[in-house]
């Protein structure tokens, strides 16, 4: 596991290197330039604007806080080629992603949660613990590069799975810990304004669900074009956010499913971004 870990972080250090000097300087002229209204600020709005200025930009007035009982939709990505899902580098969505939903409520993170939930007392009982204990046994066990993980012994995957009961009791006690993981609970506003889950989080969602929780805090990454379109009336530049920014406070989930929602067993929130 020592060499595929070190090139698990060099690769995160080549990427975070090239979006300090290169990618991040280069988004801040194209946001500045759309801010201001100087030549070629439509175009930069066309493309969708730059989603790390604008929650630099933004910061807190992206976050909502929501009923996690009430999250159960996600963007669907299963099966869509990548070439035809909005670009997770900008922050206006084009296309028809938001009719095509999975049930958070069916996916593998709600199961996988609770199942360790239900069996707590003996994890050894546990789908999960089979599950990584039939691979161990059949000489592929589970490993994660970029987690510096490798299940290869059963007290491993006991030790494992402990930690996903013991990130659950903290929340259960202490509520939700925003700055618990690495990234934000992220969510995408539809074109009728209602909020999807998407990328990472899914277990701390989930855990959030199990637990019963009232409320917690979710960030805004995208939003849909015909969304933005209505909110912002045909301003631009630092009126527009403001006008984005209030009409984020009345978003709340979306519970219903969409009209391109796929067949159903189809995993749920597998490939959220």
């Amino acid at each position: 596991m020592y060499w595929p870990v070190q090139r698990a972080r060099l690769q995160w250090a080549v990427r975070a290197a090239f979006q300090s000097y290169v990618g991040i300087p280069l988004e801040r002229l194209l946001f500045g330039a759309w801010a201001h209204g100087l030549p070629g600020a439509a175009q930069v709005e066309r493309f969708g604007l730059p989603r790390r200025i604008i929650e630099r930009e933004l910061g807190s007035d992206l976050v909502v806080r929501v009923d996690p009982r009430q999250l159960i939709r996600s963007t669907h990505w299963w099966g869509v080629p990548k070439h035809r899902r909005p670009s997770p580098t900008v922050f206006i969505w084009d296309g028809r992603w938001d009719l095509r939903r999975g049930d958070l409520r069916l996916g593998s993170r709600y199961r996988f949660i609770s199942d360790l939930d239900e069996h707590r007392h003996d994890l050894t009982g546990s789908e999960a613990f089979h599950a990584y204990k039939a691979r161990l046994e059949a000489g592929r066990p589970w490993r994660s590069h970029q987690k510096g993980v490798l299940l290869d012994s059963e007290a491993r995957i006991l030790a494992y799975l402990g930690v996903y009961l013991s990130f659950m009791d903290d929340m259960a006690v202490r509520g939700f810990d925003a700055w618990r993981g690495k990234d934000a609970l992220g969510v995408a506003v539809t074109r009728e304004g209602r909020l999807l889950k998407i990328n990472r989080g899914l277990h701390r969602l989930a855990m959030a669900q199990r637990m019963g929780l009232d409320s917690l805090p979710v960030m805004v990454k995208a939003v849909h074009r015909k969304w933005w379109q209505e909110v912002t009336a045909g301003t631009t530049g630092r009126a527009a956010l403001q006008r984005v920014t209030e009409a984020l406070t009345t978003c709340k989930p979306e519970t219903a499913p969409g009209e391109l929602d796929p067949a159903a067993g189809q995993e749920s929130g597998s490939a959220s971004r």
